[in-house]
């Protein structure tokens, strides 16, 4: 497993922007695949982008396509979630997570919170 660490969460108005991080521990962050989730209040953890080991390869929830872009540094062990055109819908605790190869995301982090203002 690996230990994450988020940050970059805030508070900013609808339509602007923030820049999400993850930090992770290990060696061989480069062999697991990363996601961001989020879960906004009252309701469920829902899945909102991942990217492979290599970077690649991206998919994205279809609430967030267009406006939020994933993306991996390996040599710096760091995971990214650049999130554009925020809206209220939006807001919501995102999580980093990772998943080693052939299996679920099972490494989570603790979670930053994003809040968007109208």
């Amino acid at each position: 497993q690996v230990h994450l660490v988020e940050s970059g969460g805030g508070l900013v108005q609808a339509g602007g922007s923030l820049r999400l991080s993850c930090a992770a521990s290990g060696r061989t962050f480069s062999s697991y695949a990363m996601g961001w989730f989020r879960q906004a209040p009252g309701k469920g953890r829902e899945f909102v982008a991942s990217i492979n080991w290599s970077g690649d390869s991206t998919y994205y929830a279809d609430s967030v396509k267009g406006r939020f872009t994933i993306s991996r540094d390996n040599a710096k062990n760091r995971v990214y979630l650049q999130m554009n055109s925020l809206s209220r819908e939006d807001t919501a605790v995102y999580y980093c997570a990772a998943a080693a190869a052939g299996s679920e995301f099972g490494s989570w982090g603790q979670g930053t919170q994003v809040t968007v203002s109208s």
